[in-house]
Order: C-alpha cells, then structure tokens, then sequence
C-alpha cells in the first residue's frame, strides 16, 4: 500500500502537469477538456485532505509545534483554490474572465503544494508513524473511489478556526 504522503505527492506533480497542459491549449475545446478534470480533482484533492485523512491527524498526533498553523493555512489555501475555480466556471472558457479565475486558482494552488510539501509533509513523515501513513494512503485511495466524480462532495468553503476546533 501507499504512504498517504506519496499519493499527496502524486496528486500534486498531476495539478502541475494540468496546469501547463492549460499553457499549451488552443482552442476553447481543448482548454476545457483540460480544465474540467483538473478543477474537480483539485476540489476532491482538498476534501480529501481535509476529511479524515491529513489534517486532521496532522491535529492530534501526527503533527509538530505548527500543525495548528499550517492547518489554518491550508483550509484558507484551499478556499482560495476553490474560489479561483468557482470565478472560472461564471464565465465561457478561454475569456479573459474565465482565465482570471483559472490564474487564480493556478498561483493559490502553486504556494499551497509548495507550503505543504515544504512544511506540512515534511512535519507529517517526521510525526506519524509508518503504519499511520500507510492507513491513511488505503483511506485516501478509498475517499477517491467512494467519491468518483467528487459525488456526495460539497466542495464548499470551511473555516479554518471552526475546522481546528472540530478536529483537534
């Protein structure tokens, strides 16, 4: 089975690679065949990590001295995700509106993979055990294949301080 870590991982080279597929598209047909899977995996991404899977182990016994704080960071870097996504789907694909919001989400997707595979991760291999890892990679595989297509998500906005208090 997986580490929960490398599948994160996995899932983060795969946003990097949709976005620049999006870079090399030319016409509004291929941008949204490239933009549609790549907006709802980067919505089931963050449900994922903030179900039972990451964060919240991150909480309770699996993080260091900052998990409160990247925690917080992490639900408002996934906010702001959804909202760049949310702003591109209002408007026709491939206008300028609708690439302002594809941007958006682009470069608060970019600092969240940075902050976490510089911080969060980093911290979760240092406190989890092995085998708290990879239960959690079978839970991750599961999340996706209980959710295909993101069905019975929300994929709604959360509060970061609500989130914390609820999970810790």
């Amino acid at each position: 089975m997986d580490d929960i870590t490398a599948l994160i991982l996995d899932d983060h080279h795969r946003f990097r690679l949709g976005f620049a597929r999006l870079d090399d598209a030319q016409s509004p047909q291929e941008l949204e065949a490239i933009w549609t899977p790549l907006a709802l995996h980067l919505d089931i991404h963050a449900d994922a990590e903030e179900e039972e899977i990451l964060y919240p182990h991150l909480l309770t016994d699996a993080g260091g001295d900052d998990a409160e704080e990247e925690t917080d960071d992490a639900i408002r870097d996934h906010n702001k995700i959804r909202d760049g996504i949310d702003e591109a789907s209002n408007h026709p694909v491939g206008s300028d509106a609708w690439w302002k919001g594809v941007w958006k989400a682009r470069t608060e997707n970019s600092e969240h993979l940075a902050e976490e595979e510089d911080e969060v991760l980093p911290d979760f291999r240092k406190h989890a055990s092995k085998e708290l890892r990879l239960e959690l990679g079978a839970r991750w595989l599961r999340f996706f294949g209980e959710h295909p297509q993101g069905k019975g998500l929300s994929f709604a906005d959360k509060d970061p301080a609500k989130y914390i208090e609820e999970n810790s």
